[in-house]
């Protein structure tokens, strides 16, 4: 189903009018979301690496798990910069997409070419949904006006996308050889 969007004159657009104090509660709301997320997936690589058969993938999924460390590390430098902590909240998002990762596991536990080929389905969700959080909050850096979080957020997104990459690569290896 197409949707059918008018385009609107940019003077009838609506604007955004966030106070500084809200888009920082957006900001710190939606970065707990993110770090938690990954603190989850760090936590759950390396039982999703003894599942795997093929060394690419495993390789790539050590690699990933650096990458993560390093993204933690400047998310934590974020939150330090706003004097703010992480707040434990209850999530579903990215830490059900990576619970649905075992799930694929169990369910093709007598085929390791489907078993592989499902982690990095789900790898490859998380990291684009990882592109999209931190291209949102990179905005929102702008508007705070503060330049060095949203080099760090840059610098999430772009190891974040070069994971998406090299995992729709691998699995291209796997599906078209």
């Amino acid at each position: 189903m197409m949707m059918n969007i008018q385009p609107q004159s940019p003077g009838s657009w609506k604007k955004i009018n966030l106070g500084s104090e809200k888009l920082r509660k957006f900001f710190i709301k939606h970065l707990d979301h993110i770090y938690l997320a990954k603190q989850h997936l760090v936590s759950k690589l390396p039982a999703l690496m003894d599942n795997v058969q093929f060394s690419d993938l495993k390789n790539a999924m050590t690699e990933t798990t650096s990458l993560v460390d390093k993204q933690l590390a400047r998310i934590e430098l974020i939150y330090t910069l706003m004097d703010e902590s992480v707040t434990d909240r209850n999530m579903n998002g990215l830490t059900g997409l990576i619970d649905d990762a075992f799930e694929a596991i169990r369910e093709q536990a007598r085929e390791p070419e489907l078993r592989d080929l499902s982690i990095i389905y789900y790898l490859q969700n998380i990291e684009s949904v990882e592109m999209a959080s931190f291209q949102i909050l990179q905005m929102a850096a702008v508007k705070l006006e503060n330049k060095q979080i949203g080099q760090l957020l840059k610098e999430n997104y772009d190891d974040a996308k070069a994971g998406r990459t090299l995992f729709l690569l691998i699995s291209s290896k796997y599906i078209i050889s």
